[in-house]
């Protein structure tokens, strides 16, 4: 029998009832799948290139097509569920996403692959905004930190685990497993999915704003490549940068002018008038930047100047993801009780310290590994708090039938302040090499301290918002 009709959690009391936290745990099957996949398929890229017989130029577009892709899709999330109902959509990026991966595993060359991605992408960033609005309407608001936070811990846990998974199956198996990988997740997702994620109402209402989706989806896209070919390149001021980062920015202000002036536009940016919404987006941006730059930045820094292999690497990141994990079922409960404003605070002081305390003893190779080990799981723990409690914010101030367009935007700029943060981080490591690794890394931490500091003033930001929302 199919399940239809969204389990009710508010005639309960504070208890969460059974069939909410089943459903939740159906959603983590497909943020589960897009977040290993990314991981999984960049451990791969050199293997892809050998088998396939292409150069490192043309190779690289198999993950920068799934980057960019992702990018083109999440716009239309928010109107794809209005239209077709949060769980319809869900169910059918799951069954594009698990076909996509069977398909890639199946490519005669890397053309074929590239053009695959692109699908597995376009599918990818659907999935995470639908599944956060499946949840939110089911759970309600007040209730909406514990349960989100079980989403929260497969986004976390999977980056962890790529890396160490893919260095498994590519010593054992062929590329191609990176991404049969997929299927079983994908299967049991989607069986789980048909029985029990509500399909959601279809509100109809106004056709797409094909003018708005062409230059959110155009612009969106050329935003992230230009970030992508920034780190490549390392420098802001060649012709592979600077075009496609112009495009990008013309196409996103034309995009907010023309959607300010239309009555039915492709997303409310109305929300972000509201104080709390605009400072819980904020924090979503560097937090961003801070989740996305330490999954990013450790594995070099054990490549680099621990000289790890990339199991070896994939495996001490398991304390990040460890660390994030445990923590987040607390981060939620404590974001249900008082607020995202307060958590996070807490949060970005907590990252602030370790990230400070990496930049006094990281970049010295001979630090004791159990020490990096620790202060790893403990950065983790405050990425959590940091990153998950200002999304739960910004879900709860509005109403429901609003969540499609909060998810998409605050999914948005989460990835936008990765995507920026992410090639500082590359572009200074690229540029400290020559003075030694313990230089480049010593940038690097710098940086990654700064993304906390902006974090913990967005997030005492978000703090007073909500104090004065509710009038304290």
């Amino acid at each position: 029998m199919t399940c239809v009709e969204a389990p009710a959690a508010a005639a309960t009391g504070d208890r969460i009832p059974w069939p909410v936290w089943r459903l939740a745990l159906v959603i983590v099957f497909g943020a589960f799948a897009s977040g290993l996949d990314a991981s999984l398929t960049g451990v791969g890229l050199d293997t892809i290139g050998q088998d396939l017989h292409a150069g490192l130029a043309e190779v690289q577009w198999v993950a920068t097509a799934y980057l960019v892709a992702l990018a083109v899709s999440l716009p239309l999330c928010g109107w794809l569920g209005r239209r077709l109902g949060p769980g319809r959509l869900w169910l059918a990026a799951l069954l594009a996403f698990t076909v996509a991966s069977g398909l890639c595993a199946a490519a005669p060359n890397a053309g074929w692959l590239i053009a695959l991605r692109v699908v597995q992408g376009l599918a990818a960033g659907l999935l995470v905004p639908a599944g956060q609005t499946i949840i939110g309407q089911a759970v309600g608001s007040t209730r909406l930190g514990r349960v989100m936070s079980t989403l929260g811990i497969a986004v976390a846990l999977a980056p962890a685990l790529g890396p160490v998974l893919g260095g498994l199956i590519l010593h054992a198996l062929s590329w191609q497993w990176l991404f049969l990988a997929n299927l079983p997740v994908g299967a049991i997702g989607l069986l789980l999915g048909l029985r029990y994620v509500p399909r959601g109402d279809r509100e109809g209402g106004a056709p797409l704003d094909w003018w708005g989706f062409v230059w959110i989806g155009g612009g969106l896209p050329f935003l992230v490549y230009a970030f992508t070919a920034w780190s490549t390149a390392g420098t802001l001021l060649t012709p592979p940068v600077l075009v496609p980062l112009g495009l990008g920015v013309v196409g996103l202000t034309v995009f907010v002018l023309r959607t300010l002036r239309r009555q039915n536009p492709l997303m409310d940016l109305g929300l972000y008038r509201r104080p709390v919404y605009a400072a819980a987006s904020a924090a979503a941006v560097f937090s961003g930047a801070l989740m996305f730059g330490a999954t990013l930045v450790f594995p070099l820094y054990f490549e680099i100047l621990h000289h790890d292999g990339v199991t070896g690497s994939g495996l001490r990141m398991l304390a990040l993801g460890i660390g994030t994990a445990v923590t987040l079922p607390l981060t939620g409960r404590l974001t249900d009780r008082y607020g995202g404003g307060i958590v996070a605070t807490c949060g970005s002081v907590a990252a602030f310290a370790t990230t400070t305390v990496f930049l006094l003893v990281g970049p010295d190779p001979d630090t004791d590994p159990l020490l990096i080990e620790s202060l790893l799981a403990v950065l983790g723990a405050a990425v959590a708090a940091t990153a998950v409690p200002p999304g739960i914010a910004a879900y709860q101030t509005v109403r429901p039938e609003q969540l499609p367009d909060a998810t998409t935007q605050v999914n948005i700029v989460q990835r936008i302040g990765g995507a920026l943060g992410g090639s500082l981080y590359t572009i200074t490591i690229a540029n400290g090499l020559p003075g030694g690794a313990e230089h480049a890394f010593r940038g690097v931490f710098w940086l990654l301290t700064g993304s906390a500091l902006l974090a913990l003033v967005c997030s005492q930001w978000l703090r007073i918002a909500l104090r004065r929302e509710r009038g304290g």
